[in-house]
C-alpha cells in the first residue's frame, strides 16, 4: 500500500472567527499502481487532502504513511517523499521559469545532485512520455501552447522520477481536445511506467473515463468511495452535495424508466451503446 490517511483532521486558521475545518476524521487507501479520482465542489477538501500526501500540510490530527512510513515521524526524509509523490499544482505552466523547455524540466533532478547525464536523461525520457515534439524541446516555454505548457510543467515533476503522481485540476482551462490529449498521455504513461496516479478534478465523464476508484469529498469529509459504476448509480446522492454523475448515466437511467432493461452504472457511451443494444436484442426475441 502506498499512500494510507489514517483518521486525518485539519483546520485552517484554528481558534479565529476565520476557523474552517478543512479534513474532517478523513481516512483514505491509495494502493499501488491505482488511478484513483478525487472529486467535490469548491471547498469540499480535495485540494487540501492532496497536499497532506506529500507532507506539504501537516495534518493537526491523525497520521499518513507512505510505504508503512509515518511522513511526520522525527528524522523522516521529506524532501525524498516530495521526489517519490510529485505533486502538480492547477496551472503548473505558471511555475515555469527557464529559458528553454529542456532546461526547465532538467531543474528538478538537478537538485537531487544527479550527474549531469542521468539529469539530461530522466528530461529526456520526462519530455517524451508527454508526447512533447523535440522540435519544441528547446523553444522558449512561453512560444508553446497552453496543452503543451502543461505537458511541460508535468515533465518537470516526471523527471524526478515519482511513484505516485498527484494532479490538482491538471486539465482546468484546456479545450476539450487538449483535455482529452492530457488525460489519454497520463493513462498510458500510468500503464507503461507502473506508476500510482491521483487526479482531483471537476469532470465526472473523465473520472468515468480514467479513474479505477472515485473518492468524493464534501465538506471534509469523504461522502463516496467505489469504482465509477457504483458512485454513478448514485446520482441522487451525488446531486444533493451539488454534484452530478457523467450524461451518459442520465440517458440510460431514462431509457430504463422507459422500460428498457439497461443498467445504470456504465463507465462511458461504448459501454453503454452495448447494454442497449443487448437490451434491444433481448426485447425484441
Amino acid at each position: 500500500m502506498s499512500i494510507i490517511l489514517n483518521h486525518v483532521n485539519h483546520i485552517y486558521s484554528a481558534g479565529t472567527s476565520y476557523e474552517v475545518k478543512a479534513l474532517d476524521d478523513v481516512s483514505l487507501t491509495i494502493d499501488d499502481h491505482e488511478f484513483v479520482g478525487i472529486i467535490g465542489h469548491t471547498g469540499s477538501g480535495k485540494s487540501t487532502l492532496i497536499q497532506h500526501m506529500n507532507a506539504l500540510l501537516k495534518p493537526d490530527s491523525g497520521e499518513i504513511l507512505y510505504n508503512g512510513a509515518n511522513i511526520h515521524d522525527k528524522g523522516y526524509d521529506r524532501n525524498s517523499l516530495r521526489a517519490k509523490v510529485g505533486l502538480v499544482f492547477q496551472y503548473p505552466e505558471y511555475q515555469l521559469f527557464e529559458a528553454d523547455v529542456f532546461t526547465d524540466v532538467c531543474f528538478g533532478p538537478k537538485n537531487l545532485k544527479l550527474s549531469k547525464v542521468e539529469v539530461e536523461a530522466r528530461a529526456y525520457d520526462a519530455l517524451s512520455l508527454m508526447g512533447l515534439p523535440k522540435e519544441k524541446w528547446y523553444s522558449s516555454p512561453f512560444e508553446l501552447s497552453g496543452g503543451q505548457m502543461r505537458r511541460v510543467a508535468i515533465a518537470g515533476v516526471l523527471a524526478m522520477k515519482p511513484e505516485v503522481l498527484v494532479l490538482d485540476e491538471p486539465t482546468a482551462g484546456l479545450d476539450p481536445r487538449g483535455r482529452d490529449e492530457l488525460l489519454d498521455t497520463l493513462s498510458a504513461m500510468k500503464e507503461k511506467e507502473n506508476m500510482t496516479i491521483v487526479l482531483v478534478s471537476h469532470s465526472m465523464d473523465d473520472m468515468s473515463k480514467y479513474a479505477d476508484r472515485i473518492v468524493v469529498m464534501n465538506k471534509g469529509k469523504i461522502a463516496m468511495n467505489g469504482a465509477p459504476g457504483e458512485i454513478f448509480s448514485r446520482y441522487k446522492e451525488l446531486e444533493q452535495i451539488h454534484l452530478a454523475a457523467p450524461a451518459v448515466t442520465y440517458i440510460m437511467e431514462t431509457l430504463r424508466r422507459a422500460g428498457l432493461s439497461v443498467p445504470v452504472d456504465v463507465r462511458d457511451v461504448d459501454e453503454a451503446a452495448k447494454e442497449i443494444k443487448r437490451a434491444l436484442l433481448i426485447s425484441h426475441s
